[in-house]
Order: structure tokens, then sequence, then C-alpha cells
């Protein structure tokens, strides 16, 4: 552990947060055509050009996901892409039929997992204070922090990928525990959820579904 103290800290700190003042002048928040392209008329896509993701690009991509935020900056999560034909190959013993076609035709499919021994980084992740006793000896405590933190990092990752330029199609229809086998075994790696990465064809869209209403869903208490 290397945590600032002293001078180091309180220039640290005063820089942290004028850097923020800083964001919040230059742009207060997002247009409405920024937040069209992330979230409101994004949509899951399931077909995709024949055009590669540049390793450049899915650098950029970890590089946003990676600052948003979790519970005492844990990180838990962990991106393995799939490019190459043997590891889809290797992906597709674990999917649904359904999802095959899919998966083999994206040009990157992420798998999003999750590392259950996060706790032993947060000498680098949280050097202001040891808390490694909070999970050592804790897997039940440990995992529901790993799985939480990293589902959180995962739907940064979606965000980002969009705010890229980047299309996505989100997949649950495949077996984790196959994925694990296949991709962790011996680690303490579980995986969550894939992710389809490329630059999407629009000819399998279909209408937008449903969504609750606010008042359908939303309470104040």
């Amino acid at each position: 552990m290397n945590a600032l103290t002293g001078k180091a800290l309180e220039v640290a700190r005063s820089e942290a947060q004028q850097a923020v003042r800083t964001l919040r002048d230059r742009l207060p928040k997002l247009d409405d055509d920024a937040i069209d392209v992330i979230l409101t008329d994004a949509r899951s896509h399931y077909a995709w050009k024949d055009e590669p993701v540049e390793m450049d690009v899915l650098k950029r991509l970890y590089e946003i996901t990676a600052t948003g935020p979790t519970s005492m900056n844990t990180c838990p999560a962990r991106f393995v892409f799939v490019t190459s034909h043997e590891g889809k190959e290797r992906l597709a013993k674990s999917l649904k039929e359904k999802n095959i076609d899919k998966m083999m035709a994206a040009p990157v499919t992420a798998i999003i997992a999750y590392d259950l021994d996060f706790w032993c980084e947060l000498p680098f992740l949280f050097p202001h204070e040891d808390r490694r006793p909070h999970f050592e000896g804790k897997p039940a405590h440990s995992e529901t922090t790993a799985f939480r933190n990293g589902t959180l990092q995962g739907g940064y990752f979606m965000i980002a990928a969009r705010a890229l330029g980047l299309d996505i199609g989100a997949m649950s229809g495949f077996s984790n525990e196959i994925v694990d086998e296949e991709f962790f075994a011996g680690t303490t790696l579980k995986s969550n959820f894939l992710c389809n990465l490329g630059y999407a064809d629009e000819k399998a869209l279909f209408q937008r579904l449903p969504r609750f209403s606010f008042d359908q869903v939303c309470e104040f208490a």
C-alpha cells in the first residue's frame, strides 16, 4: 500500500476537485443527441458488418469502462475479447443454438467476468486503508460484491462501447458453467454475461419493445 499523505495528499485532492469543477463548467450535461446514441435511440443488434474492431478501440473501450465507480474501487470485472475462430468455436459450446450464428458473425464477443479474489488487489486499488479483512475468509460476501460491481462494470462497458461508435448485443442465453470450464478453469474468475461488439447491419432489427412508464415502476419514500 502506497497512499499519499501530508502535502501530497492535499495537492492531489485539490487537483481532483478542480478537475470536476472544470468539467462541469465545460460540459454540464450531455445533449439529447449524445443521450440518443448511448441509450434512448440505441438498439441491441444481432447482425454484423464484416468490419473488424481495431485493437486501439478495444483498449480505449476498457480505459473508459475502468473509470466507472465501484464500491471501494474494487474493480472486479475481467474481460476476455473473443476474436479468433478457435476462441469462437470454444465459446459456441456454451451457447443456445439460436445465439451461435449471432456470436460467430460478430467481430468481437466479450466475456464479461468477475474475479472472486478481487480483494487481493485492494492495496493497489484502495491504498489509503487496508480493506482486505472485509473479504478474506468470507467467500459469500466476496462473491456478492464481485458479482454486483462486475455487473455495474458490464453496464459501463456497453455504454462506453456505444459512445465510441460501436454497436452491441448483450447475450445471456448460454451456460456459465461451460464458459467457466472453457476459459477460466483453475482460476478465480467466473463469467457473468456475453456481449457482441462490432458495427451493426441493421437488417436484423425489429420494432422497439415496450418499456414501463415512470408511474408504473417508480415511487417516492
